[in-house]
């Protein structure tokens, strides 16, 4: 009795060794005496205990952050950078057999990569231009990591920390360039109104009575105010015809 009980335990430890579970997200690279069968996956599958050996791998997409790196642009201007790459396995055997720990390899590829490109830049294409160096990134990170199986979608450039002196040198800059362009607006609104000025003066001196009517209308807006006293000399052409009436 106490053989049978030993054998029924053995059969369960054996069977429990062979039968193995893997996800839609995941697969098995199998090893059979150290060498590389395939991938399995997904279900369920049977393995032959103490002979084969399965590592699990995930084809869902894994987002790392970058630590900040120190990097100089090429204008000599120290900065501070981090990024997010977004990254899967699409060869889950070549990311077990070529790389030791694929996710470390990647992270180091990434931050080298990141000082390399971002060195090559000014500091106003990095602040400008973030999706096209993101793209860049990407492309340099996802060739070097091809040859592991993993394929690099992503790579966004995070934040950007630039040196204190350097904050307030683009804070004056740019408190700069808004009072330029207020100048040039006012100065275009004067141009603008002292042409239709001109244009009026023109339309004006083709009709004198215009001239006058104009004259009372600013003596009406002028008497409306009557919280001052304003001494208005009377034009002569006004009352040139009074005058004459009176001198005959």
């Amino acid at each position: 009795m106490q053989t049978i009980v030993i054998i029924v335990v053995l059969g369960l430890i054996i069977l429990f060794k062979a039968i193995r579970v893997v996800r839609e997200y995941e697969r098995g690279v199998v090893f059979r005496l150290g060498r590389l069968l395939r991938a399995k996956g997904p279900g369920i599958f049977l393995l032959i205990p103490f002979i084969d050996n399965m590592v699990k791998v995930e084809l869902r997409t894994v987002t790392m952050d970058v630590p900040p790196q120190d990097i100089i642009t090429r204008d000599n201007v120290p900065v501070k950078v981090n990024a997010v790459v977004y990254f899967r396995v699409v060869n889950p055997e070549d990311a077990v057999v070529k790389i030791e720990n694929y996710v470390q390899a990647t992270s180091q590829i990434a931050q080298t990569t990141l000082r390399n490109i971002l060195g090559k830049s000014e500091l106003d294409e990095l602040l400008s231009e973030r999706d096209k160096i993101s793209m860049e990134l990407q492309r340099v990170i996802d060739k070097q990591t091809d040859p592991w199986g993993i394929k690099v979608s992503v790579v966004e450039v995070k934040d950007v920390e630039l040196p204190s002196t350097m904050q307030r040198a683009m804070a004056r800059q740019a408190e700069a360039e808004r009072e330029r362009r207020a100048k040039i607006i006012h100065a275009e609104g004067e141009l603008q109104a002292s042409e239709k000025l001109a244009e009026a003066a023109k339309i004006l001196s083709q009709n004198p009575a215009s001239i006058q009517l104009r004259y009372l209308q600013t003596l009406n807006d002028i008497a409306a105010e009557k919280n001052s006293t304003i001494v208005f000399p009377l034009p002569i052409d006004l009352i040139k015809g009074f005058l004459e009436k009176v001198t005959k």
